[in-house]
């Protein structure tokens, strides 16, 4: 009977060993600056510990106790940041190829945007969301649009509360709103969305207009358009009495903005074709692909009602628009609309940084509006977007400060997406086979 007991405490105890979970792996950031992003300041010799896909320390490097058999990362001189952010992506789905639907992920990455939200809806998404939760494919935290809304999918009042229920239980996290809808039929959307507790956001519908828009709660306004619009500053100066009053109106909301001014000076034909045929970064693109983009772009220039003058007032208007509303404490939400005409995922988060800056916003309004910002907007989802305690560990290391000069974002060291490390050089690897890939 003792040897039976012994027996089975040796077997219980086996079974208790095997039972206890493997303890995650600790990275340590040493000696690092870090740029929190949840207020404008670079935090001089810290040390930043990562278990799993979680902050769980951030400190002075000499307060910090760092596990033994942690993996360090060096960090003297070089700057810490969390990811980066796309708010209006177009993630492949439907029938892409997977290829090229691994090498989007990855352009994504290799630029340090670890969270998208796509506004394209097509229910391939869905499971491509999964697969990248799983670890099963690297990409970015996907957050997804449903399939549009316009005045082409959704006829009648009936028609769009039926589609938000449905939209909400298939697990999108939000409703596309495009043209064309009436205003009957955005209205029904609206209270059906509020009710089943899904946003909605996207564009203005031309019989809806800004103000009302505002006021049914859309919570994120794309491209500036509806801005516009309500400005009737498509080619002509803007109001600056009417601008300070919709400034007021949106802020009040709450609602948020994604500017896209990248690509908007391509769309209205203000960019030079051989510009944007000379961007390095094409490279990583299906030629099939630019080839489209080029011949979009000579048609658009080739057009006989193309007004250059006009155009390049419309881009001095968005420009002047952004700058009153970052100015008029409007949320700012970074985002390019990539993969889109001459914008490549990834590469063109530094292009529309440019645009940004050259309407007047500083790097760190810039860099908040891709980070922290972008946090706030989903923290009913998760906490990113600041280097802190609790915050999914997605996390850029630079060799310079983003705040003195956003070209540094180009010196990277490396990325961190959801706890896992991937070395530039691991970046850089991948990113000139894909371009190998598209070269043959």
């Amino acid at each position: 009977m003792k040897m039976l007991q012994i027996l089975g405490f040796f077997v219980m105890g086996a079974l208790a060993c095997q039972a206890q979970p493997t303890a995650e792996p600790v990275t340590a950031f040493v000696h690092v600056n870090v740029l929190p992003m949840d207020r404008d300041t670079v935090l001089s010799d810290q040390t930043v510990l990562v278990r799993g896909t979680r902050i769980i320390a951030v400190g002075p490097a000499a307060a910090v106790e760092i596990p033994e058999n942690a993996r360090r990362i060096e960090g003297r001189g070089r700057y810490l940041l969390p990811g980066l952010a796309e708010m209006h992506g177009h993630v492949p789905g439907g029938n892409a190829p997977a290829q090229y639907v691994e090498d989007v992920m990855w352009l994504y990455v290799a630029n340090g945007v670890t969270t998208v939200r796509g506004m394209l809806g097509n229910p391939a998404q869905l499971e491509l969301r999964e697969r990248i939760q799983r670890g099963e494919l690297v990409g970015p935290t996907l957050y997804l649009a449903g399939p549009a809304f316009s005045g082409r999918t959704v006829r009648t009042p009936e028609e769009a509360e039926e589609r938000v229920r449905q939209q909400k239980a298939e697990g999108w996290d939000l409703l596309k709103v495009q043209e064309g809808l009436r205003p009957e039929v955005y209205d029904a959307m609206a209270r059906a969305a509020h009710e089943v507790g899904i946003r909605f956001a996207g564009h203005v519908p031309d019989e809806v207009g800004l103000r009302h828009a505002l006021e049914m709660g859309q919570e994120t306004f794309d491209h500036l358009d509806g801005f516009i619009a309500y400005l009737d500053a498509f080619d002509r100066p803007i109001d600056e009495t009417r601008l300070r009053e919709i400034v007021r109106l949106t802020r009040e909301a709450q609602a948020w903005v994604v500017p896209t001014m990248a690509l908007w000076e391509v769309l209205m034909g203000a960019a030079d074709l051989e510009t944007l045929r000379r961007y390095e970064e094409l490279r990583y693109m299906p030629p099939e692909i630019v080839a489209r983009w080029v011949r979009a772009h000579e048609r658009r220039l080739n057009n006989p009602r193309l007004d250059r003058a006009a155009a390049r007032q419309h881009i001095a208007n968005r420009m002047r628009l952004l700058k009153a509303l970052a100015d008029g404490g409007v949320g700012i939400l970074f985002g390019t609309d990539s993969p889109q005409q001459f914008s490549v995922p990834g590469f063109s988060v530094y292009r529309e940084m440019a645009r940004m800056e050259a309407a007047g916003l500083t790097p760190y309004q810039i860099l908040r509006s891709a980070t922290y910002n972008v946090g706030q907007y989903f923290q009913r989802h998760d906490r990113f977007g600041a280097v802190a305690i609790g915050h999914r560990a997605d996390l850029i290391l630079l060799e310079g400060n983003p705040l003195e000069n956003l070209e540094h974002l180009k010196r990277r060291v490396g990325v961190m997406v959801r706890g896992r490390w991937f070395p530039e050089s691991e970046l850089q690897a991948r990113l000139e086979a894909i371009a190998a890939r598209y070269a043959r």
